[in-house]
This record gives C-alpha cells, structure tokens and sequence, in this order.
C-alpha cells in the first residue's frame, strides 16, 4: 500500500503565496516520478508539475512556468510545490501524484487552493 498525505492549500488573495507538500509513505521503495495536478469546478484534471527522482528534470505546464517551483526530498519521501504569484484562476483542488515502477501510479486525497481578487 502507498499512502499520500497532503497539506499547504488554503485561502490567499491574488499575488500571494503558498506551499503545499506531499508526504508518502509504505510501499515506496521504487518511486519515479512525483509530481501536482490539479482540478477545477467543471474541468479535468490537468498536470501542474512533476519532477524525477533525481530532481534534475522537471516539468511545468505553460499557466505556471515562471511562478511555481517543483522540488523533493527523497530522503523525507516528500514532495513540494511552491506557488508564487497566484491568480484566481489558479484556485483548484491539488492532487499529488506518484508513479512507482513496481505499483504504478497513486494519487492523495487533495487539498484545496483557493486564490480570491
């Protein structure tokens, strides 16, 4: 079993900032890739950003290039995304994701990211 727990969303106003994280645990020896999507009222799930194990390579989507950064810890197992310069229309819920190469792909439960004007 793979268990994420996520935490950080909240409520901030346009041009603020926030940090969530993502924390995984059991089995969890053969973690890849790690990474956020999010999901708006009435829209599908679209990719954040996700990072590989080595952290060298990432990828964001265009909307939050410049303004959001990736990062783990692989020793804490944890993921981050910090999110600078937020908008309104970045107010979702955020879903962290793993993909293990043994077990395939988890998600978490979500949190919450609400930007007001």
């Amino acid at each position: 079993q793979v268990q994420l727990v996520e935490s950080g969303g909240g409520l901030v106003q346009s041009g603020g900032s926030l940090r969530l994280s993502c924390a995984a645990s059991g089995s969890i020896s053969s973690i890849s890739l790690m990474g956020w999507y999010r999901q708006a009222p009435g829209k599908q799930r679209d990719l954040v950003a996700t990072v590989t194990r080595s952290g060298g390579n990432t990828n964001y989507a265009d909307s939050v290039k410049d303004r959001f950064t990736i990062s783990r810890d692989n020793a804490k197992n944890t993921v981050y995304l910090q999110m600078n310069s937020l908008k309104p229309e970045d107010t979702a819920v955020y879903y962290c994701y793993v993909y293990l190469i043994s077990k395939g792909s988890y998600w978490g439960q979500g949190t919450q990211v609400t930007v007001s004007s």
